[in-house]
C-alpha cells in the first residue's frame, strides 16, 4: 500500500526501483488492433490534417529542372581495352590494376570539379550573385548541391547534372563545362603530345630571347671594332660552326624529350649521345688554334684569324646559331602541335545539355504519401503508447504515484 510520503521524489524513485522486477503488462495483436479501431477517426483525422498540408507545402515549392551534358575522356577506350587485358590475368591483373594510375575519366572528373572551372563559371554565370553568396569558399560549399559531375566506369563517359529553377541557365552552366575545361588544359600538359607541345614552345621562346641577345652583341661588336663584314673565308668558317652548333644544340633537344620515356640502356640515346661525342669532338678542333690539316685554305680554325676579327666572329657566329636553333626549333614546335592535334579533341562532348521541358523535382506524390505515411505511423504509435500507460497504471498504482511524483519534483513552475 502508498505510504504517505510516497509522492516525495524519494519514494518514487524507490518505488520505480521496485517496479521494474515486476513484468510489464503483456499486450497481444488483439489488443492493439482494438486501441486502434476505437481510435480510427483520430489517426484519420491527423493523417489527412497532415496529408492537405504536405499537398500545400509541396505546390508551393518552385519547380528545379535537371540539365545533363555528358562527354568522353580521350584514351578511355584504349584504358577499357587495357582493364580487360588486365582482367583476363586473373589475380595478377588483379595486382597489376591495383598498382595501375588512374584511369582518364577520373582525372578529367577532378578537372571538372576544380577551383579553376568554378571560378570561370563564376566569372561567366555570376554564380555567387545566382545562388546568394558573398565569397568564393562559400560559392564552394553550395555548387556541390546544385552541380554534380561524375563518371561511368564501364564506358567511361562522364556526365555533368545541373539542377536549377531556370531550366535554360541549367543548360547553359552545364555545356560551359566544356569550354571552361579546354581552357584549363589549354596551360597544362597531360598527353604526351601536349608535354612535347609545351617543352618545345619554351625552348622556342628561349630561342627568340637568345636571338635577340645575339644580334645586339653583334651590334656593340661592329661599333667598338668597325669590322661590318669578312672575307668569303671567314664567313664560310662561321657557317659551318654555326650549323655544327646548331645540330648539335638540336640533337641535345631531341635527347632530353627521348630520355622523359627511354633509359640511358635504349638503341636511340645510345645513338644520340654517339653523335654529340663526334659533333663536340669536330667543334674542337673547328674552334681550336691549330689546325689538324695543314696546308688547307679552306678548313682555317677560329685561332688562325686575325685578332682584330676575332671578336666579330665570335658574335657573328654567336648569332648564326641562334638563327639556325630558331629555325629548327619552329620546325620541331610545329611538328608538335601536328601530333597534338591528332590526338582528337581533349574532351569531346557527347550530349549537348538543352533546357530540360520536365522538372527533375520536387516530386509532390512522393512528398504527400511520405508525410500521411508518417502521419499514420506517427499517431498510431502514440495511439498504442498512450492506452498502454494508461493500462499500466490501472494495473500498478503504485508505479503511477511515484512517476507522478517523480513529474511534480522536477516540474519548472509548481
Amino acid at each position: 500500500m502508498l505510504s504517505a510520503d510516497s509522492t516525495t521524489p524519494q519514494a518514487a524513485l524507490q518505488a520505480l526501483y521496485d517496479t521494474d522486477e515486476d513484468e510489464a503488462p503483456a499486450l497481444s495483436l488483439t489488443e492493439v488492433l482494438t486501441w486502434l479501431g476505437e481510435s480510427k477517426r483520430q489517426i484519420a483525422a491527423v493523417t489527412v490534417t497532415i496529408a492537405v498540408a504536405a499537398l500545400v507545402v509541396a505546390l508551393l515549392l518552385p519547380p528545379i529542372y535537371t540539365a545533363r551534358a555528358s562527354f568522353l575522356a580521350p584514351g578511355s577506350q584504349q584504358q577499357s581495352g587495357s582493364a580487360a587485358a588486365l582482367a583476363a590475368l586473373g589475380s595478377l591483373g588483379g595486382l597489376a590494376g591495383g598498382l595501375a594510375a588512374k584511369t582518364p575519366d577520373d582525372l578529367y572528373v577532378a578537372l571538372l570539379k576544380s577551383d579553376s572551372v568554378l571560378r570561370g563559371l563564376d566569372a561567366r554565370f555570376d554564380l555567387k550573385k545566382h545562388y546568394d553568396v558573398e565569397t568564393h569558399e562559400a560559392l564552394r560549399r553550395v555548387v556541390p548541391g546544385f552541380i554534380r559531375v561524375s563518371a561511368d566506369k564501364k564506358s567511361g563517359v562522364i556526365n555533368v547534372e545541373v539542377d536549377d529553377k531556370d531550366a535554360k541557365f541549367a543548360a547553359d552552366v552545364a555545356n560551359a563545362h566544356e569550354a571552361e575545361v579546354t581552357k584549363l588544359l589549354g596551360r597544362l600538359a597531360v598527353s604526351e603530345a601536349q608535354l612535347r607541345r609545351v617543352f618545345f614552345e619554351k625552348q622556342l621562346q628561349d630561342t627568340k630571347e637568345n636571338l635577340v641577345k645575339a644580334e645586339q652583341a653583334l651590334r656593340g661588336v661592329q661599333e667598338k671594332s668597325g669590322v661590318i663584314v669578312l672575307d668569303k673565308q671567314a664567313e664560310a668558317l662561321i657557317t659551318n660552326a654555326a650549323l655544327l652548333r646548331a645540330q648539335i644544340a638540336e640533337r641535345e633537344v631531341q635527347l632530353k624529350v627521348l630520355r622523359t620515356s627511354a633509359t640511358e640502356q635504349n638503341p636511340a640515346v645510345i645513338r644520340l649521345n654517339s653523335e654529340l661525342h663526334a659533333m663536340r669532338s669536330e667543334l674542337a678542333r673547328m674552334e681550336s688554334a691549330q689546325s689538324s690539316s695543314p696546308g688547307s685554305a679552306v678548313d682555317l680554325p677560329v685561332g688562325k684569324l686575325p685578332e682584330a676579327a676575332i671578336d666579330y666572329v665570335r658574335a657573328r657566329r654567336e648569332l648564326k646559331l641562334q638563327e639556325t636553333l630558331l629555325e629548327s626549333m619552329v620546325r620541331q614546335y610545329e611538328i608538335a602541335k601536328l601530333d597534338e592535334a591528332k590526338e582528337g579533341p581533349t574532351l569531346q562532348q557527347v550530349d549537348v545539355a538543352q533546357p530540360p521541358d520536365h522538372k527533375s523535382k520536387p516530386s509532390r506524390a512522393l512528398i504527400v504519401l511520405a508525410s500521411a505515411l508518417a502521419a499514420l505511423v506517427a499517431t498510431s504509435a502514440l495511439v498504442v503508447a498512450r492506452r498502454w500507460f494508461a493500462l499500466r497504471r490501472a494495473r500498478d498504482p503504485i508505479a503511477s504515484a511515484a512517476w507522478r511524483g517523480l513529474v511534480r519534483a522536477w516540474r519548472i513552475r509548481r
